[in-house]
């Protein structure tokens, strides 16, 4: 098909005029939300923020929230960048059906001989809408990665963290000026010591102690950490010995690590065998017996 300036216009005002769509609706969702926080912004200016913020509403709201995506209007955005990166993605399907590039690949797949190409067919009509599905779901996979990061960094922080614990609880410190020694020697971007500067200052705020470790353990929603937030709370419940279940927890989340690095090990030789397969045992079998094939 011949590409015609009438038809490099029409593109060009359907991509303009989408995007215009798009930032119309933006800008229409921005106020909006300004006017929500003007609305109901708190009027207590020496607390942090985080102390007196509401708890997520809806799915949404919560998996951007623990991605650690926490601005009010963190959903809006997430869904106006799906829809646009959407209708992109659309419009290069239909440029693609548009301009016969789907027709072209099915009829070189036909001309194959034998039948072969008729196998590929369905890749054809698949790779023709990966563009929608790629950008569509490019948001999603970002916000999926943040959330990976995140639990990622906790991980790797908390066992260190509840060794330091356990050792100042021995020595005498309270749970509260432990976790303060901790987040004064710890770096400040870490989400895991970012989040027990939440914890103090919901305790500032005048929660209790058990709300605040709730609070706590929900905002990051790490199995490891719940556990611990959880005998934290028992413990804070019944009395108990502070030390002695830090330190119990310490020795516990150790064991579990070392488990999980044994079994990382043994799945690696399952791993391995898919490129061996599929990458070193055909080239074997035409270095070995290709050559008398030939001949």
């Amino acid at each position: 098909m011949t590409i015609t300036p009438r038809v490099i216009w029409i593109l060009a005002c359907s991509w303009g005029g989408g995007l215009l769509l798009a930032w119309a609706w933006w800008r229409t969702l921005r106020l909006r939300g300004s006017v929500q926080d003007r609305l109901f912004e708190p009027e207590t200016g020496s607390l942090d923020a985080t102390a007196l913020q509401r708890e997520p509403q809806g799915w949404l709201s919560r998996w951007l929230y623990l991605a650690g995506y926490r601005q009010p209007r963190a959903g809006l955005v997430f869904i106006g960048l799906t829809l646009l990166l959407g209708l992109m993605g659309g419009g290069l399907v239909g440029l693609f059906y548009f301009l016969g590039t789907v027709e072209l690949a099915l009829t070189l797949l036909y001309l194959v001989p034998g039948g072969v190409g008729e196998v590929f067919v369905p890749l054809v009509y698949v790779a023709a809408w990966m563009p929608l599905l790629l950008l569509a779901g490019l948001p999603a996979l970002v916000v999926r990665s943040a959330r990976r990061k995140r639990v990622t960094l906790v991980e790797q922080d908390l066992p260190l963290t509840l060794d330091l614990l356990a050792t100042l609880a021995e020595a005498g410190l309270g749970l509260d000026a432990a976790i303060q020694k901790v987040v004064d020697s710890q770096p400040r971007e870490r989400p895991l010591f970012v989040e027990f500067r939440s914890f103090q200052r919901d305790l500032l705020a005048g929660r209790s102690r058990i709300d605040a470790l709730r609070r706590l353990s929900r905002r990051l929603e790490v199995i490891w950490f719940n556990i611990f937030i959880s005998a934290v709370i028992q413990a804070e419940q019944i009395g108990a010995g502070l030390a002695e279940v830090l330190r119990i927890q310490a020795d516990d989340l150790r064991s579990r690590r070392r488990e999980r690095a044994l079994a990382f090990a043994m799945a690696i030789p399952v791993k391995l065998l898919v490129p061996l397969v599929v990458c070193f045992l055909p080239g074997i079998f035409v270095a070995a017996i290709g050559a008398p094939f030939y001949q």
